[in-house]
């Protein structure tokens, strides 16, 4: 009975890779983008979504962030993008490089924010926010990184 049951479980082992990799998690794909803003150089990793592979279409730009609300920096975009598959809205924290639906603008926060409809989250920053705590308006550069 060990014998048969020894066989069993070698012929089954090769099997159990090929099943494991049909269940394997996919890794999602990654983008990284660069602001350069004056003097100082941020990067950002993008999520894959429909809004965020519209966005990027858009690459390079150069846009003039103004501020808003002393929370976030925001700046018009050549046009509306498509929010596909967006949620309804979403909670926005210092960092967040979100897409504002209802006015077609990018918004880029500084300080942590509730709750707001219409917001679709494309990414992240890597690093700090400070750069986009500078008063007034600020030229930037927006690349996607290859």
């Amino acid at each position: 009975m060990a014998f048969i049951t020894s066989l069993v479980f070698a012929l089954a082992l090769p099997a159990l890779p090929a099943h494991a990799q049909q269940h394997a998690p996919t890794k999602a794909k990654t983008m990284k983008i660069r602001l350069t803003i004056g003097e100082k150089v941020l990067t950002a990793t993008l999520r894959d979504n429909a809004t965020t592979r519209d966005f990027v279409s858009l690459l390079p730009l150069t846009l003039t962030l103004e501020d808003y609300a002393a929370t976030e920096k925001i700046s018009d975009l050549p046009r509306r993008l498509s929010t596909k598959g967006a949620p309804p809205g979403t909670d926005a924290s210092a960092g967040d490089i979100t897409y504002y639906a209802p006015w077609g603008n990018l918004a880029l926060f500084h300080r942590d924010f509730g709750h707001s409809s219409g917001l679709v989250t494309l990414g992240k920053l890597d690093g700090g926010v400070e750069a986009l705590r500078e008063p007034g308006p600020l030229k930037a550069r927006i690349e996607l990184v290859k």
